[in-house]
C-alpha cells in the first residue's frame, strides 16, 4: 500500500447546508471510485476534520456518478450570519478534504487529469525528487 492526497484521485465541492456542510467527491476513474467507496468512511472523515466538524458525519452513494456526499453536521458554529466564523459556508470544507492522505493499492496509478496539475513533469505527484 501507498498513500497519495485525494485530490490525485478526485475533486471536490463544498457548501454550507444551514449549521452543517455539504461535501461532494468525484472520483476521476471507475477505480479510484471503488478505492475511494471502501477506504473515504464517515469515521475517517470526522477524524480529518477534528475539531472543526463537532456532529456526526453522514455519506451518500452515487455510484452513477463516481461520486460520495457527506454531510458534516453540526461544522458551521450555527452557519450563515449566525457563525464568526470565517468560512461560515464551509466553501474551504471541499479543499480541506482533498488535502487527505488515502491508502491505495501499490499498482494503482490515478490518472493524470491536468497538463498544468500535480501529474506534470516535475509536480508533486510525478514521481520526480521522492
Amino acid at each position: 500500500m501507498k498513500t497519495i492526497p485525494l485530490y490525485a484521485m478526485a475533486h471536490a465541492r463544498s457548501g454550507d447546508k444551514g449549521d452543517g456542510s455539504n461535501v461532494g467527491v468525484l472520483a476521476y476513474d471507475d477505480r479510484g471510485y471503488e478505492i475511494l467507496r471502501d477506504w473515504l468512511t464517515p469515521e475517517r472523515v470526522k477524524a480529518h476534520f477534528g475539531d472543526i466538524v463537532r456532529g456526526q458525519v453522514d455519506r451518500y452513494e452515487m455510484p452513477n456518478l463516481l461520486g460520495l456526499n457527506f454531510i458534516l453536521h453540526d461544522s458551521l458554529g450555527g452557519g450563515g450570519s449566525a457563525s464568526i466564523k470565517t468560512d461560515a459556508q464551509g466553501k474551504t470544507h471541499a479543499m480541506g478534504l482533498l488535502r487527505m492522505q488515502v491508502e491505495v493499492p501499490d499498482d494503482y496509478q490515478p490518472p493524470a487529469v491536468g497538463a498544468a496539475g500535480a501529474m506534470r513533469e516535475g509536480g508533486e505527484l510525478s514521481g520526480e525528487g521522492r
